[in-house]
């Protein structure tokens, strides 16, 4: 990195998106402007070098296109028409409004955000504390990852597994539901050093994504059936004997019960069901029962079905029964969050519910907000509070959302950087900050270090935090808690549990570098020797917890919602399993507004077998109507063997606004929830495609 000239300054930052990277990044400012934005090279995940997206972030922060005052609507809803008006005028109107609801019922507000930024302060802090503290009904954050989650924690107890830098010392990697070329950067060099000391990389998605061409075996299995493929590799182990017995005995629980549950789903049950051999299935089976040291690293593509959370659960019940959570780097890994002892009570302050005896606290799914804001309730929700969220481009089976959010009784607050969708329904909407304007402190999902962020420029325009604006807020309320005026020093101060082990060192290391592993040993094996976070201290094939859920205490097959074999008489209306991962150049919707990644991407697409586009009469390039009964949406066709006959594919999340005929791939999914955590079935859905 070339030396700063006199003038020029370097500020530490941490990126602060939806991925599990979470880079540390080195912002190089000159008079007051960022001139430069780096991967910090110190840090070993982050080791110099940022994604495509991020390494453009100065294109996103100086758009000609944000948000830079607040407005009120002067339109019809959705129309996104508005007028400036002052920071005074828009935070008296939003404590007005909210002061005459609370009056009768304060659950009738809702607040609604998301991973528009994945910080603890900006994120999970002041925000908490003001819609505690006003009695508001509380946001189940489900639409990302809570199936694969809960399925997660019910065998292993927490959100924990290998150390993702130590992954080069796996022998064979299975890489599923995962596509980490793509959204794992970082993670993924780690896998390439494993391949390059002779691992075999082994990629299980129904589509041939980017990782999957650098895998040495792809298996693509139809979407939401992952479940069944585990069930039938865990049938092969056992009949096999390829089993660490000694592990089972001493680490696990319900192994009896287990074998007598999965000795019908041999590989001749699982093929129809999956969509491939037997053979193939026997093959990756025994090839995984007799690598000591394997790996598994899954990711969240595989929770977005019916079965999702079951899914997870049977993939994660694997290592356990080869004993490869014995080795560092082996194992499984799906998320390292829970490493890190984040003081939630600290940073959210329940405590500040008003009077739970009149306002029971009530909690409602952001994965169904069309149906939240729709459906009769009570009390009917009368106010919703948008922030890091965009969740008329996001949230399933859009048309609902978009008429919930229409509602000229809706009173809607948007604090956003960009006119998104959500935007254009806003009452009130309010700039807000990037990550370059504001402090905040950020753990992972993907490495076990916390990376700090410090402001590098002055907010553009009029933005403010949301901690500012939550501040203030709070202080037209009238409330008196001092919990919500602390800075955000403050916060990050008291973000983790001092008492911790694993954060001895910790305010140093962010104080010296702006990052800092937590104390934990270099390729830590947290399953060795046992010691899973469950009730009975061991991996649990038989789960009790799940049981008192009502929910099925074994691994098991849940089929998808919406699938030719489980469904057949949709399917025979609708015989396309459509998927829609994340576009490479988009995060969630983050990016998808941005000139250079529109370019790159050329518009929506549809992935097509040719086998289903000549049944179609659908050629390279073609405009698409792809639909059923919940809606449609316009794309343009790629013709390819990506995908498998069956199947197809639309890179998501687009701007519904930037879509021909306004809509987006979300248009057709269903708002139906998973088999556990109450997630969204985004990868389980039936259309039909036709010119259009």
């Amino acid at each position: 990195m070339p030396p700063s000239t006199p003038s020029e300054v370097r500020v530490r930052a941490a990126c602060p998106h939806d991925c599990p990277d979470t880079c540390a990044m080195e912002v190089t400012v000159a008079d007051g402007r960022a001139v430069r934005i780096r991967g910090a090279a110190d840090m070993p995940f982050t080791n110099g070098t940022l994604c495509t997206k991020v390494a453009h972030y100065l294109e996103r922060v100086y758009s000609e296109r944000r948000l830079l005052h607040p407005m009120k609507r002067v339109g019809r809803k959705g129309e996104g028409r508005f007028e400036r008006i002052s920071w005074d005028e828009a935070l008296d109107t939003i404590a007005a409004k909210y002061r005459e609801i609370a009056a009768e019922d304060p659950r009738a507000i809702l607040p609604y955000s998301y991973c528009g930024t994945m910080g603890l302060v900006q994120g999970e802090s002041l925000d908490r504390r003001f819609f505690h503290r006003l009695g508001a009904s509380l946001l189940e954050r489900t639409i990302c990852a809570t199936a694969g989650a809960h399925g997660w924690k019910a065998t292993v107890g927490a959100m924990l597994g290998a150390d993702p830098e130590a992954a080069s010392e796996a022998g064979l990697i299975l890489i599923w539901g995962a596509n980490p070329v793509v959204s794992n950067l970082h993670g993924w060099r780690h896998l390439q050093e494993a391949k390059r000391r002779g691992a075999r990389l082994v990629c299980i998605d129904p589509r041939r994504t980017d990782t999957a061409k650098k895998c040495d075996l792809h298996l693509a299995p139809l979407p939401g059936t992952d479940g069944a493929l585990a069930l039938a590799m865990m049938q092969v182990l056992i009949a096999e004997g390829l089993l660490d017995r000694e592990y089972i005995a001493r680490h696990t629980l319900g192994f009896d019960a287990l074998a007598v549950r999965v000795r019908a789903c041999t590989p001749e049950w699982a093929a129809p069901l999956t969509g491939l051999a037997a053979e193939a299935i026997r093959s990756l089976a025994i090839e995984y029962g007799r690598s000591a040291r394997s790996l598994i690293r899954l990711n969240y593509g595989l929770n977005r079905c019916a079965g999702g959370g079951m899914a997870v659960r049977n993939v994660a019940c694997l290592p356990a029964l080869t004993g490869a959570w014995r080795h560092p780097g082996c194992g499984a890994l799906l998320s390292t969050s829970g490493n890190f002892p984040v003081d939630v009570q600290a940073l959210a302050r329940p405590d500040l519910y008003p009077d739970a005896r009149r306002f029971p606290p009530r909690a409602l799914n952001m994965s169904f907000i069309g149906d939240v804001l729709l459906d009769s309730r009570d009390p009917p929700v009368r106010a919703i509070h948008v922030y890091n969220a965009n969740p008329v481009a996001v949230a399933p089976d859009s048309r609902r959302v978009r008429a919930g959010f229409a509602r000229e009784d809706l009173f809607c607050v948007v604090h956003e950087q960009f006119q998104t969708d959500t935007a254009d329904y806003a009452d009130i909407l309010l700039p807000a900050t990037s990550q370059l304007e504001h402090r905040d402190l950020h753990k992972a999902y993907g490495h076990p270090y916390v990376v700090d962020n410090r402001p590098a420029i002055a907010p553009l325009g009029e933005a403010r935090s949301n901690t500012a604006v939550f501040r203030a807020l709070a202080r037209r309320l009238g409330f008196a808690a001092a919990a919500l005026y602390e800075s955000d020093d403050a916060i990050a101060a008291a973000a983790f549990r001092a008492d911790d082990p694993r954060v001895a060192g910790l305010a140093e290391g962010l104080q010296a570098r702006g990052w800092a592993r937590l104390a934990l040993p270099a390729g830590h094996a947290p399953f060795a020797d046992g010691g899973f976070r469950t009730p009975s201290g061991k991996c649990e094939f038989f789960s009790a917890a799940l049981a008192h859920e009502g929910l099925d205490p074994l691994p098991a097959w849940h089929p998808p919602a919406e699938s030719v074999p489980s469904n057949p008489a949709l399917g025979a209306r609708y015989p396309l399993a459509l998927i829609t991962p994340p576009a490479r150049n988009f995060l969630n919707s983050t990016f998808a507004n941005q000139a250079r990644f529109l370019a790159d991407e050329g518009g929506p697409k549809l992935e097509i077998h040719p086998e289903d586009a000549v049944a179609r009469g659908v050629v390279e390039g073609m405009r698409l109507r792809i639909h059923n009964d919940r809606g449609d949406f316009i794309a343009r066709a790629v013709v390819t063997t990506d995908v498998r006959p069956g199947v197809v594919c639309s890179p998501s999340v687009w701007w519904p606004k930037l879509c021909e005929g306004g809509h987006n791939a979300n248009a057709v999914i269903a708002a139906r929830p998973t088999d556990m955590g109450g997630g969204p079935t985004f990868y389980d859905c039936l259309v039909e495609v036709e010119p259009a």
